[in-house]
């Protein structure tokens, strides 16, 4: 049985990890990792049972986190690709994150706890997640050569399944036992942690960019010219708009209309997760066998069809979690295998003196969509109702397979050439 499984599953330690600079990076993202998940499921529970928020307030909250991507990371790529000391970023945004996560329980134990200041805490978040994104691009490529990138995210992937798996089940269970704030230090936690492994690594980064000016729009003329990221770009973009809409209105649909406890919810999500695992521990072996193009077509297939569950689900309580672990396993086992094997490409084919600038231009545009899509999603909840806009949720976001199928994309047997910069 060992033998169907990858290298990196294989061999344990895996070759990579060790590596010290590379296992205190991969360490820094476990953690942090982990605690994303528990503050995914606790944040919107705090806006959801500490404040009353409904469908529309969801929309906002989801937004709120999310629309930094849209107007930051173009500034935020063209700036770090002329700043040389990407991992100093990366740390002063783990920490900003942290003390800002910190507010939440501080104003609920004082009982000042508001949706405003919810707002506030996502999008700050949210514009230090930028930075920190942004800026991971190069510092992966500063610890990772060029035949591993498929292992090295093949692991840090595989490790943000287990955090699927990990993270939600933990957080229920600290937001049945300490309420939904207080949870949240856990995640605040997870940053200092992050933090620290990430001090203790010393790469030898790509020198900064020489180019005058800032080139903020050189970014996105690259992605427009290229001919395998254009449309992937464009087929991610289309997914994630309506993959959104769902995220904005899934945890108000299963928690009041569907009536999943808390505790339920975060074992189901754990639980199903499990298919995320299954992703990372088979993406290698499949995208080998398909060939790697064809692997990313069957992710953007994979991920967001089985989500059509969610809105089918019915019926007794045992039948709903039933629904809902089918949904998650299948489409967590989707997502891994996209984004291992999509985030391999984008690496391969983006030029060092551009990388952050068209990492910020992907994001804008990729991540941009997102808080449309969760402001899509909550007026389109309050309008048709919950169900009827996750119905439309699930439809739409497979739709996106549609602009990468006629590609050059799904020809692609191994990692595209690294373009020349224009």
């Amino acid at each position: 049985m060992t033998d169907t499984l990858p290298p990196a599953v294989r061999r344990w330690p895996p070759r990579l990890l060790r590596d010290t600079p590379f296992r205190r990076y991969w360490s820094a993202q476990t953690v942090s990792l982990v605690g994303d998940q528990i503050s995914y499921l606790a944040l919107p529970l705090v806006a959801v049972l500490g404040v009353g928020a409904g469908p529309v307030e969801m929309g906002y909250l989801t937004a709120a986190a999310l629309l930094p991507n849209l107007l930051f990371s173009l500034l935020a790529g063209a700036w770090i690709d002329r700043y040389p000391h990407r991992r100093r970023l990366m740390v002063l945004a783990d920490l900003g994150r942290a003390a800002l996560l910190a507010t939440v329980p501080a104003a609920y134990l004082l009982d000042a706890l508001t949706l405003p200041q919810l707002y506030v805490v996502a999008f700050l978040s949210g514009t230090l997640a930028v930075v920190f994104e942004v800026s991971h691009s190069t510092l992966f490529v500063s610890l990772v050569p060029r035949a591993d990138y498929v292992e090295a995210n093949t692991l840090l992937h595989g490790t943000r399944a287990v955090s699927y798996a990990v993270g939600p089940s933990a957080g229920g269970v600290l937001v049945q036992v300490l309420t939904a704030p207080v949870a949240l230090l856990a995640d605040a936690v997870s940053y200092l942690v992050s933090a620290v492994f990430l001090l203790r690594i010393r790469p030898t980064e790509p020198p900064p960019s020489t180019h005058e000016g800032l080139g903020i729009s050189q970014g996105l003329r690259f992605l427009a010219r290229s001919p395998v990221l254009r449309p992937l770009l464009l087929g991610l973009t289309t997914m994630n708009f309506f993959n959104y809409m769902f995220t904005a209105l899934f945890l108000l649909y299963v928690s009041t209309e569907l009536g999943v406890t808390p505790g339920l919810l975060g074992a189901v999500i754990g639980a199903g997760s499990i298919g995320a695992v299954l992703g990372a521990a088979v993406t290698t072996r499949v995208s080998r066998g398909l060939g790697i193009g064809r692997t990313v077509l069957l992710g953007l297939v994979v991920f967001p069809a089985p989500l059509v569950l969610v809105p089918l689900a019915g019926g007794p309580t045992p039948v709903v979690v039933g629904t809902l672990l089918a949904a998650e396993f299948l489409s967590g086992l989707g997502v891994i295998m996209l984004d291992i094997t999509a985030g391999s490409v984008l690496t391969s084919a983006i030029p060092d003196p551009l990388r952050a600038r068209v990492s910020g231009a992907l994001r804008t545009v990729n991540y941009g969509i997102r808080p449309l899509g969760a402001l899509a999603g909550g007026a389109a909840g309050a309008a048709l109702g919950v169900r009827p806009t996750l119905w439309i949720a699930t439809v739409g976001a497979v739709a996106g397979v549609l602009w990468v199928l006629p590609s050059p994309v799904g020809r692609l047997r191994d990692l595209p050439e690294e373009a020349e910069e224009h």
